[in-house]
């Protein structure tokens, strides 16, 4: 995995093999910050990155400047690995080890962009309850947008607060905002 862009641009991580991850392609993730990089100031922005997984999407935030960047995954040894990259590249990332679900019925922490990249092997219902979670909570600030990563097999089109889709190879990013 590489940060694509930003102050670490072309940095290569290379995470534990025994990570239970499957970390966004470099292709699918270019083309979502090429999306993000017309709409949005990085440096402003504050970001929860869910199912963070070895913290390949909060990584390029950091890169590209947000200093607000929320990482929740439950297993220890992702939140170990988030740690030790954040400490050797000097990133502004707090680690949160937690269930996604559990943190998002809990937490009050609101974000521009929530970003998840749960299992792709979830059922649709699965997919729709953080959507679901994430709205009923208002953890989205004004103006901010969820993205769903998941597999080019599921479709999330006619969940509440759907907005917009893009398909990157197998993989898609589902946008979700408020109405």
């Amino acid at each position: 995995m590489r940060i694509i862009s930003g102050k670490y641009k072309g940095k290569r991580l290379s995470a534990p093999k025994k990570l239970p991850v499957r970390p966004t392609t470099d292709m699918a993730k270019e083309g979502l910050f090429n999306i993000l990089n017309n709409q949005y100031n990085f440096s402003t922005l504050s970001v929860l990155d869910l199912f963070a997984g070895t913290g390949n999407i909060s990584y390029e935030f950091a890169s590209r400047g947000s200093n607000h960047i929320t990482a929740v995954d439950a297993h220890y040894a992702c939140m170990g690995y988030i740690k030790n990259t954040v400490k050797e590249l000097g990133f502004s990332i707090e680690t949160i080890k937690s269930d996604v679900y559990s943190y998002l019925e809990k937490t009050r922490y609101k974000a521009d962009i929530i970003f998840a990249d749960p299992p792709y092997d979830f059922t649709k219902e699965q997919f729709l309850k953080i959507a679901e979670l994430v709205f009923k909570n208002e953890l989205l600030l004004d103006n901010g947008i969820l993205i769903i990563e998941h597999s080019k097999y599921t479709s999330l089109e006619d969940a509440p607060y759907f907005d917009n889709s893009r398909k990157y190879g197998g993989s898609v990013f589902s946008f979700f905002k408020n109405e």
